[in-house]
């Protein structure tokens, strides 16, 4: 059953578990779906602008669960921007939020970003659908997966100009309380930073992707801590006086949205070369025969996002992302795939 805050129960501990179709349940039609993300994003990263790419993309995360007063809201982050749910009452602070979010990127990072809010009603009445499920990360953090095909429905709609949030008169300052970036970026330890997006092709039924998916698991889950691009040693802060010990390090990492589930797989992992190959293989044969389409994009090092809630210190959450274009170049891949099958995709 989906509570008030969009909470489905009970969360999985085990990652493996999201990929059954069988445990999320439908967010209900009144509800509303946000998506942001960076124009051109791709121009930012290639000036080098990894960093403001991702903060900009997860600005409203933090804004919105500020002005929200809680963060128990199912949101994803996506490298150059994010999505989100809420219930209908939230639609006003939504498009505000979103309005101040998207004047702060263009103001103080020199970036736009597109924002937009869409009914589930209407992504339903379009064939797809919003379901939820959740993953406990550690005890400390939970992230929400999502499936059905909306979001990525939503998305396509607000590239094409549809359900967009203008900006708006109103010049005040989001709230980013406790969103950071305060590490330098972790260099991969076994070969290379992967970042790897997977998706059902349009008639795939569900069972056959989630077979796929568990097919690229297992290839990355033989890797030391299942390929998480976090180093067990601890990483290197930004500011210099910054202290922190082995145990609050654990549970940094142990936070990290590493591997997540956005209408298919969504990956930031540190892995060998042999291991990337093999899913290529693995990933090239089955979009041959119809089932997913992907993209990917090998980088030399992760980046780390961090949003500590204020008063909340043991909620903290770590958005990861490769350093070397991450989501948005595997995306790129991803999309040039579709484009080819599907012409009229919408895709932009």
């Amino acid at each position: 059953m989906i509570d008030d805050n969009g909470r489905s129960s009970p969360a999985y501990s085990e990652f493996s578990r999201v990929l059954d179709p069988a445990i999320y349940e439908a967010l209900p039609d009144d509800w509303i779906i946000g998506i942001t993300d960076v124009i051109d994003s791709t121009s930012a990263i290639e000036a080098g602008r990894y960093e403001d790419v991702n903060y900009a993309g997860a600005t409203i995360i933090a804004a919105l669960g500020n002005a929200w007063g809680s963060f128990d809201f199912p949101f994803v982050f996506r490298g150059d921007g994010a999505a989100f749910a809420l219930p209908p009452h939230g639609h006003r602070i939504a498009t505000s939020v979103m309005r101040q979010v998207s004047r702060f990127a263009q103001s103080d990072l020199n970036l736009k970003l597109r924002t937009g809010l869409v009914p589930i009603g209407d992504i339903r009445a379009a064939g797809r659908d919003v379901r939820i499920a959740r993953y406990a990360a550690s005890e400390q953090a939970t992230y929400a997966m999502f499936a059905g095909g909306g979001v990525k429905w939503a998305e396509q709609q607000i590239k094409g100009g549809r359900f967009l949030v203008e900006q708006g008169t109103d010049n005040t300052k989001p709230d980013l309380s406790g969103l950071t970036c305060d590490w330098t970026p972790f260099p991969s330890r076994r070969g290379e930073i992967l970042s790897l997006l997977v998706e059902p092709s349009e008639n795939t039924h569900p069972e056959a992707f989630a077979k796929v998916a568990r097919a690229v698991l297992a290839v990355f889950d033989t890797g030391s801590r299942r390929s998480h691009p976090l180093p067990e040693e601890i990483g290197i802060p930004r500011d210099s006086k910054k202290y922190i010990d082995a145990k609050m390090w654990t549970e940094i990492a142990s936070n990290s949205d590493f591997r997540k589930f956005d209408d298919g797989l969504r990956l930031t992992l540190d892995c060998t070369t042999e291991q990337i190959e093999t899913v290529e293989a693995l990933l090239i044969e089955a979009r041959a025969r119809g089932e997913i389409n992907f993209g990917l994009h090998r980088q030399s090092h992760a980046l780390m996002t961090c949003l500590v809630p204020s008063g909340q210190p043991n909620s903290h959450l770590h958005f990861l992302d490769g350093l070397g274009g991450g989501y948005t170049k595997a995306a790129q891949m991803l999309e040039a795939a579709e484009r080819r099958e599907t012409p009229t995709s919408g895709r932009g």
